[in-house]
């Protein structure tokens, strides 16, 4: 149904049909002279297109791919035990690997994660710090996605990594949706990456790839990941289909990223026009209030399957998509309530502030009460 919508703020990779995609896909490989380029074997041809190109765009000696970001991440935290010499890794209790990849880093890799704060934003310098226990190498998810894709700011960021180097610590970045930051940083992405000492990318967040991923970093640890991708069984005997919808991200949607960031605002602040003056200030959340790249929350007091279903019958009714899956709050949450993440790509852009404030009415008169 959300697939179909007419009109929708967002338009993922997973919307449409396998004939829609792959001719879509096709049609950009012929445009960017692709078309006669050699299909790789194990991770040469446009695999290693792919990775000059991260590496460039990272400002990083050398980038390696993967078929998945959670297998990246093992093997940077893996690599980086190794040569640290410590197997515990500093990181947000909110963090993927810790919420969305089943213990692996234990049960697979055999290390060991510590929490510098369990507040919903990313550690501050003084509780990296000032943590009691040692660890090897900081993790920072940028931005921070389960607290509601929240970012520290430049300064605060920099801090936090001088910490970390005072402990002697390694700063690994897990930035699947890294490409989205320059504009809340105002610095260019290379030098938001140049402040770790390795960095995770993903191509089907931001950039709309069907999957996959990079790790960039020193040469000598690329090297090392590339041992540890074939024990992971990571190292795929053709994946060109992959490394072009990447490519295509990097050339089409990573420069609109800044004018989605700046869309988001608009809709975020349309958003919280309607719903006050639907009840109040008081009784919804936009989080943060000013989003922090193109992703933010809307959290409401009802059942997420109440505004689930009136997200659905708003599509239905009028063809829009406003709003998608609602979610009820983790443990310890407040029980009533749900949330939503909302993202604003291409396909928002084309809403004005009015657009927003009509759907918000619309689907509030479908939830029920």
């Amino acid at each position: 149904m959300w697939g179909g919508a007419a009109r929708s703020l967002w338009r993922p990779s997973v919307d449409g049909t396998v004939g829609g995609r792959l001719r879509a896909l096709a049609d950009w490989t012929d445009a960017a002279d692709l078309a006669d380029a050699a299909l790789d074997v194990y991770g040469d041809g446009l695999v290693e297109v792919l990775e000059e190109r991260i590496a460039a765009e990272l400002g990083m000696p050398a980038a390696v791919f993967f078929p998945t970001g959670t297998m990246a991440q093992q093997v940077a935290l893996r690599c980086w035990a190794g040569r640290t010499g410590s197997p515990v890794v500093a990181l947000h209790p909110l963090a993927h690997p810790e919420v969305h990849e089943g213990g692996a880093l234990e049960a697979v890799s055999g290390l060991r994660t510590v929490h510098p704060t369990d507040a919903p934003r990313l550690p501050t310098a003084d509780e990296v710090r000032d943590h009691p226990e040692p660890f090897g190498t900081l993790m920072l998810e940028l931005p921070l996605r389960d607290a509601g894709f929240v970012l520290p700011t430049w300064e605060e960021l920099t801090a936090t990594v001088d910490a970390a180097r005072e402990r002697d610590a390694v700063v690994h970045f897990d930035g699947a949706r890294l490409w989205e930051c320059p504009t809340h940083f105002g610095r260019p992405l290379a030098e938001i990456a140049g402040l770790a000492d390795s960095v995770y990318v993903s191509f089907y967040k931001s950039l709309d790839g069907m999957s996959g991923a990079a790790l960039a970093g020193p040469e000598e640890l690329v090297a090392e990941a590339r041992v540890w991708l074939h024990r992971y069984g990571g190292r795929v005997f053709q994946q060109y289909p992959v490394a072009l919808a990447a490519l295509r991200g990097l050339d089409t949607e990573l420069p609109r990223l800044p004018s989605y960031v700046a869309h988001a605002r608009v809709v975020a602040g349309a958003l919280r026009e309607a719903l006050a003056e639907e009840g109040g200030p008081g009784w919804f959340r936009i989080h943060p209030e000013v989003p922090h790249t193109h992703q933010f929350q809307v959290w409401l007091p009802y059942e997420p399957d109440v505004l689930t279903a009136a997200a659905l019958a708003l599509t239905e009714r009028t063809g829009t998509c406003l709003f998608r899956r609602w979610s009820a709050p983790g443990a310890g949450g407040p029980p009533g309530t749900a949330f939503t993440e909302v993202t604003v790509a291409a396909a928002g852009t084309e809403w004005t502030a009015e657009d927003v404030r009509k759907a918000v009415r619309d689907f509030l008169a479908l939830v029920a009460r």
